[in-house]
């Protein structure tokens, strides 16, 4: 059987008419992709077949399959395993709603039935269709948000409340399909909590609690008995902080470009103005919809296929595991699907040795005769020399360059864009001795983002290297290093201060300027990165 569409064969049979899916009836309808209506509820059929004339209203799945190429499945959750593996075993392409089905067994069945017949199977995980949060990840990879901190989600209403599923699985696998993507990891644990209001053993309100390998920290409340309706998400960075309100009908996304430094040994926050993000709107059903036509034709995967659904679908019975013993659940990483798409490439030497389970992004190079062992999380467009190890466990960010002969042991993390130069080393034990075993000691040491770490540097264990600092050659390392200083020396020391493009700074009154465009700002707490106009007294 062929995999060659032709425009014509874009036929969908939609299973499910009720609640919500008439709107995806109505999506497929006016995309003119609509083949058939499968409704069990007979009442029903009269008022579709009025609304759609050219279209055929059957009671049974068995009775449209004939009639389309894929089909669209709207019905609730307790029935989405029979009937996704019913289309597939049909060879049709399938789009279920969320979740994909109410088990991680069950789903990894269906992911490899997909598989085995060459079919699509995409979930509806709508989010990841709109555009606002399309932008949202767009600012975070693009670094505009800093460091991701912490995230949490609120989606609340006023029912509508179901008697086959709690709370926790017909509200949250939106909001967790969303942090898993923007984080771009899994949790490696989770702790839930909730309360049963109107039915013993139907969980009403709940709040998930996620911990991630990363540091990052998120939280999904949860509840059909809020006397509003608030679905809203917030993404805190080290820089910028972004509100995604999705009740809002225009200014949905705002950054915030809050700042917080630190005087007389205190925190001290300071409030900016939200800014509204640009995007170009469009109904998020739509879009989802016309994704799964295009794939169709395309043949490509879908931006939230089965494996994505089926991580989500594990962190989902985490949270229900610990809502019903009341305990924090570990989620076993090694278990998981990768979240790098496994279809993704990056280029390996044949010298080099790659671990099983170390996750590597698209496109990143290592070259001869370097190791990345166990665990370890190296991310997009890295290139990594000779003779380098990385991890175990160590996490690498994106466009990361590593030269050769360097060392990055576990309890390292390197963010996005830094440089290690030639032969630098990072420690993770702070008094090693070869008779006395302290790997439990191990004091984790962050790179930020944009630095540079010289040749032959020494980088001793505990500490953190701030965003576009600048390590100089030979220097060895011993305390935290401020955000884009220039520390020489041993011990390091701060011998001047660095802008982002990496050309050094000169401070008059508290102000410098460089060349690329970029100015800052000076106080006794260190130097921050200026917004608004170039000082251009400052330049040269």
């Amino acid at each position: 059987m062929t995999n060659d569409r032709k425009e014509s064969d874009r036929s969908v049979a939609v299973v499910g008419a009720g609640y919500w899916g008439r709107n995806v009836v109505r999506c497929f309808h006016r995309l003119g992709a609509l083949a058939a209506i499968c409704e069990s509820n007979t009442e029903r059929h009269e008022a579709l077949a009025s609304q759609y004339p050219d279209c055929a209203i059957h009671s049974s799945l068995s009775d449209v399959l004939p009639s389309c190429s894929a089909v669209a499945i709207a019905t609730p959750a307790e029935t989405h395993a029979k009937l996704v593996r019913q289309s597939l075993l049909a060879d049709k392409d399938v789009f279920v709603e969320k979740p994909l089905c109410l088990s991680s067994l069950e789903g990894e069945e269906l992911v490899a039935l997909a598989q085995e017949r060459g079919r699509i199977l995409m979930v509806g995980h709508l989010l990841w269709y709109h555009p606002a949060v399309l932008k949202l990840k767009e600012l975070i990879e693009a670094g505009e948000m800093g460091r991701i901190e912490y995230i949490y989600s609120n989606r609340l209403n006023l029912g509508k409340i179901r008697r086959e599923e709690d709370i926790l699985w017909s509200f949250a696998p939106h909001d967790i399909s969303v942090i898993l993507g923007l984080l771009n990891e899994m949790p490696d644990s989770v702790q839930c909590n909730g309360g049963n209001y109107l039915h013993e053993r139907i969980a009403d309100v709940t709040v998930s609690n996620l911990s991630f390998p990363s540091g990052v920290k998120a939280h999904v409340f949860v509840s059909w008995l809020h006397p509003f309706k608030e679905q809203k998400l917030v993404v805190v960075g080290d820089r910028q902080m972004a509100v995604f309100d999705d009740v809002e009908s225009e200014r949905k996304l705002l950054l915030y470009p809050h700042t917080v430094v630190w005087k007389d040994q205190l925190p001290v926050a300071t409030k900016a103005e939200a800014v509204p993000v640009p995007y170009e709107m469009d109904e998020p059903l739509r879009l989802e919809c016309l994704h799964f036509l295009d794939c169709l034709q395309t043949r490509q995967r879908p931006r939230t296929d089965g494996e994505e659904g089926l991580r989500v679908l594990r962190v989902l019975e985490h949270c229900q595991e610990s809502l019903g013993t009341g305990r924090r659940s570990e989620v076993c990483l090694q278990d998981q699907p990768s979240l790098r798409d496994k279809e993704r490439k990056f280029f390996a030497h044949e010298s080099a040795f790659v671990d099983d389970d170390v996750t590597i992004g698209d496109r990143t190079q290592i070259w001869h005769v370097s190791h990345m062992m166990r665990g370890s999380q190296i991310g997009r467009d890295c290139k990594i020399g000779q003779n380098v190890v990385v991890g175990p466990n160590a996490t690498v960010g994106n466009g990361v360059k590593i030269q050769n002969n360097v060392c990055v042991f576990e309890g390292v993390t390197l963010e996005d864009h830094v440089f290690v130069g030639p032969a630098a080393v990072f420690t993770n034990v702070f008094n090693p001795r070869s008779e006395v075993l302290r790997m439990d000691e191990i004091r984790p040491t962050l790179v930020k983002r944009g630095a540079s770490v010289g040749a032959n540097c020494t980088v001793v264990c505990g500490i953190t290297i701030g965003q576009y600092a600048f390590v100089g050659a030979g220097a060895v390392v011993t305390k935290d290093v401020p955000d884009y200083a220039l520390v020489m020396g041993t011990p390091a020391r701060v011998k001047g201060w660095m802008c982002r493009c990496g050309e050094a700074l000169k401070f008059r009154r508290g102000e410098a300027a460089c060349d690329c465009g970029a100015t800052y700002l000076r106080d006794d707490e260190g130097v921050v990165q200026q917004a608004g106009a170039v000082a251009n007294e400052d330049r040269g």
